[in-house]
């Protein structure tokens, strides 16, 4: 387990009580705890506090619970050069947490870098930093985001490749639901390269980002659902040509079960400029229908 730890800030760290609750026995630091549970399955209460620590999951299904959602802070401290959380066991849930301020030398300092298993995100923050989550490939593996919030992320600066709200890599799936993005600060609110994703009832208002991109971006194409969502782009654009990308980085996966319904797109006070809803490089028939564009949005053209 690689973890560094400061002495927490908050209720919990005056109050000599554990900050980290696992299996009944309280712990010192995040990491202690997740070497607790090892390869079985736990859970971790957290006490409210702002707290520089990190901690990598090597093996086991850990959840990450705030005891009380919105009070935990993980601020500032990554392990690996990577992320807050870095994990690689058979699964993990996080609940009520916040995660802020993560920046490392590459550029992809994140709330979560996922390198295997499956991921639950139910309640959470993720704000000003370089990511939120970033993950590595698992085929077999799904992501769930619920009803969370993402703000001030991303970044395409010092000649490195560009940071985002949540990238996700050749993982199985990506569901994102009831969940907030705004006010990004560079790269795509969503990057996923999986073959299957479920993107609905979500709010993107990009009305007060900088040097943003694409709302969503599906840079080599997916089938699956988005739908019921809100969207709106700002004037502060380093790329304003489209809300929705499929396969702009070339086709890898059939598009033709992608359904794009019901969703609003508008733009910002100040927009002058024109932009297209879906932008398809491939010939896949993709469902669109049913959604409330604004003036000067066009529906979707072939690149």
């Amino acid at each position: 387990m690689i973890a560094h730890s400061m002495t927490p800030q908050g209720a919990s760290a005056q109050s000599g009580s554990a900050s980290f609750v696992a299996d009944g026995r309280g712990y010192a630091t995040l990491s202690a705890a997740v070497d607790a549970i090892g390869d079985r399955d736990g859970a971790i209460t957290i006490a409210p506090g702002t707290y520089r620590q990190c901690a990598v999951q090597e093996r086991g299904a850990i959840v990450y619970r705030a005891a009380t959602p919105g009070t935990v802070i993980f601020d500032a401290e990554t392990c690996e050069g990577k992320a807050s959380l870095v994990l690689r066991g058979r699964a993990a849930i996080v609940e009520g947490l916040i995660f802020q301020n993560l920046r490392v030398p590459d550029g992809n300092g994140a709330g979560i870098r996922l390198e295997k298993g499956d991921l639950s995100v139910t309640n959470s923050i993720f704000r000003n930093s370089e990511e939120g989550i970033l993950t590595a490939s698992d085929p077999q593996g799904t992501i769930t985001v619920d009803r969370s919030t993402f703000s001030r992320l991303g970044r395409c600066d010092r000649g490195l490749s560009c940071a985002h709200s949540i990238y996700v890599g050749d993982y199985g799936r990506l569901i994102v639901t009831r969940s907030r993005f705004e006010a990004g600060s560079g790269g795509h609110y969503i990057k996923v390269r999986a073959p299957q994703v479920e993107i609905t009832d979500n709010s993107f208002d990009d009305s007060q980002g900088h040097t943003t991109n694409y709302t969503i971006d599906l840079p080599n194409g997916s089938a699956g659902l988005i739908a019921g969502n809100i969207m709106v782009q700002g004037k502060d654009k380093e790329n304003h040509s489209a809300f929705i990308t499929i396969a702009p980085e070339g086709r890898e996966f059939d598009s033709s079960g992608l359904v794009i319904r019901n969703n609003r797109a508008s733009f910002a006070p100040g927009v002058s400029w024109g932009s297209t809803f879906v932008a398809n490089w491939t010939d896949d028939k993709v469902t669109i229908s049913n959604n409330q564009l604004a003036g000067g949005i066009k529906l979707t053209d072939r690149r």
